[in-house]
């Protein structure tokens, strides 16, 4: 008989590891790849977090024109104050300034009120609207001034453009202008030479970290084409030859209410939130040719960075980064050193600080300036009605012709 193979002894328990637990220690290290790139992730958006390029956001908002005809320029400035208020930039990081006044206006229907929009829909001027600069104290003068920071000392704060090195401008201006010029109050106007002076002025101050200057006005690209200091961002309604024209008309007030070019931008604008990923790009193309009825143009070639990865917010809000985490953050030295600066490193970077104001003890102790005397209305009317009577009560009509 030929004897039979023995039967192979099965493997016992715990000798070979099963199935199961290659597919547990496959799962744990794909996990722990996993948490290692997430952890790697979240480190990467603290430091973009940490080393965000500006601080605080700031907006100058100039109406140029007087007059009731020009009643669409005070709207186009306070459509974009009520933008870019509701995008989160406080009242005391704006300055305003309107040359007229056409809430009150009296040819104006609806007193107190200025509308943007026909049938009377949108009221911009509102119940909180601070006006900054208003009637006669909108000049050139003092544009310029506040862009520079050349203001006296007992100037308000709320005057002001209290900005720094960190700081995003928004400057938008509107009126009646031409080839290289803006009217103010027609009565002066500012050239496009003293426009990029200014600018030049704040970027050596270091009164601005970026800057997005925006004009309506009939040949705007004029007034951007001098411009040479960096970081500066330029749309215009209308190039060179061209006029920039207005929009709806309305038969109630008399006039038109706004002016192309800022009322297809504030379209733009009212699709915007804080949290918007909407570019500059998509700023570039809000008002083309066929709606516009000119050719707005931009100039991007003195911006340092790619416009498409600059935010509509970057400029028109103001908005705190927050980002909500469970991990356990670790921070070192780099990653909370901001981005290097533009200037270069033999110039030595002075001390920031605001503009320097009028100390409350001078302000507590200081004597009443002596106002200039002038005569009370009516008294040289009534020193002349004296005069003559006692001059007829002393000659009498007879010698009346001796006076004239």
């Amino acid at each position: 008989t030929v004897p039979r193979p023995a039967k192979m002894a099965a493997p016992r328990a715990g000798f070979g590891p099963p199935l199961a637990f290659w597919s547990l220690g496959i799962v744990l290290s794909l996990l722990a790849g996993r948490g290692a790139s997430v952890a790697e992730g979240v480190q990467t958006r603290v430091k973009q977090f940490l080393t965000s390029g500006h601080t605080n956001n700031w907006a100058v908002l100039v109406c140029t024109s007087r007059f009731w005809f020009n009643y669409r320029h005070v709207a186009n400035t306070l459509s974009i104050y009520r933008s870019v208020k509701r995008l989160g930039i406080p009242d005391s990081h704006i300055v305003l300034m309107l040359a007229d006044d056409m809430a009150c206006n009296p040819r104006n229907p609806k007193p107190a009120t200025i509308f943007s929009h026909k049938n009377m829909e949108l009221n911009v001027y509102g119940d909180n609207v601070e006006v900054d600069y208003r009637g006669y104290e909108v000049t050139v003068e003092n544009f310029l001034r506040v862009l520079t920071g050349r203001l006296p000392q007992s100037t308000p704060r709320s005057k002001r453009l209290l900005s720094d090195d960190r700081s995003n401008i928004l400057i938008y201006m509107t009126g009646h202008g031409g080839n290289g010029f803006l009217k103010f109050q027609d009565s002066e106007e500012i050239t496009n030479v003293e426009l990029a002076d200014a600018f030049e002025q704040m970027w050596q101050k270091r009164r601005y970290h970026e800057l997005l200057f925006i004009i309506d006005t009939c040949q705007g690209a004029s007034m951007y084409e001098k411009f040479y200091s960096p970081n500066i961002l330029a749309l215009a309604s209308s190039q060179v030859g061209e006029d920039s024209l207005s929009h709806q008309p309305d038969l109630a007030i008399g006039v038109h209410l706004m002016d192309r070019y800022t009322y297809y931008l504030l379209e733009f604008l009212e699709d915007i939130h804080p949290a918007s990923q909407i570019n500059m790009n998509d700023l570039f193309r809000v008002c083309p040719p066929s709606q516009c009825v000119s050719t707005p143009g931009h100039r991007t070639d003195l911006f340092q960075r790619n416009p498409k990865s600059v935010l509509i917010t970057d400029f028109f809000g103001s908005v705190r980064k927050v980002e909500i985490t469970n991990n356990i953050i670790q921070l070192t030295a780099n990653d909370t050193e901001t981005e290097p600066s533009y200037f270069p490193d033999s110039q030595e970077a002075p001390a920031l600080k605001y503009v320097d104001q009028l100390a409350v003890a001078q302000i507590i102790h200081q004597k009443p300036k002596q106002k200039d005397w002038h005569p009370p209305d009516g008294f040289i009317l009534g020193l002349w009605t004296l005069i003559l009577l006692v001059f007829f009560k002393s000659y009498g009509l007879k010698h009346l012709k001796h006076v004239f």
